[in-house]
């Protein structure tokens, strides 16, 4: 595969054995990682893309996010917690050593601009401030919504709102086979809004500076 920022295998190098990337203590290897985002970079890979299941909605940024939250996604998928059918298949087919030098890979990526930490995020309108307050979302996703108290857990600052307000409504989604996250604390978090309300606080932490990012490959640049 082609090298399509001059600095990553430098950086992948340093950081292959650094990385923890699960419970179990599986380490990632980020050099290795890089040799199997084939099926990702289609959709990752690819500044904008767009998925069209369940709906329209533009795929995360996952660049820059931390390899156990990735972990824990994919294992989420592979164990049918998380139902997306395309995201089933792919997850199904790695091993838990592919998933961990993936998740490290993607964490990796994200570093390579050294950009300053972020501060306690603004507030936004009333009805935002009202809505973060009420779902409690700093608890877990820190003030700034890019440091979770726990690795596990995502960072969502400035990530897609379309993707975010999809995601949020699987949450709320139960019975469909092919549609849903099964993940009790968002849950119950997201049954407490409204369509509208999730919505809202999707577009509110979207507009909020962040450190995801899609780093394109070279062929789709």
């Amino acid at each position: 595969m082609k090298k399509f920022l001059p600095s990553l295998s430098i950086l992948l190098v340093a950081c292959a054995t650094a990385i923890s990337a699960n419970a179990q203590e599986i380490k990632g290897d980020a050099q290795a990682g890089e040799k199997k985002i084939a099926l990702c970079i289609g959709c990752h890979g690819i500044t904008g893309y767009q998925a069209s299941f369940p709906e329209v909605y533009k795929v995360p940024k996952i660049s820059g996010q931390s390899a156990k939250y990735i972990v824990s996604a994919l294992t989420a998928y592979k164990k049918a917690d998380r139902k997306h059918p395309t995201m089933r298949g792919i997850a199904a087919g790695l091993s838990d050593q592919d998933i961990a030098d993936v998740a490290a890979y993607y964490e990796v990526l994200g570093k390579l601009d050294n950009a300053p930490a972020l501060g306690k995020a603004a507030e936004g309108n009333a009805m935002a401030a009202e809505l973060v307050k009420k779902g409690a979302c700093v608890t877990c996703h820190g003030d700034s919504f890019s440091k979770p108290i726990d690795p596990s857990y995502p960072k969502i600052a400035g990530q897609h709102a379309d993707y975010l307000f999809v995601a949020l409504k699987a949450y709320k989604t139960q019975g469909n086979a092919t549609w849903g996250r099964g993940n009790p604390i968002m849950g119950g978090v997201a049954k407490q809004f409204s369509y509208a309300e999730l919505k809202e606080l999707a577009n509110y932490v979207s507009s909020l500076p962040g450190e995801l990012k899609t780093v394109p490959q070279a062929k789709f640049k």
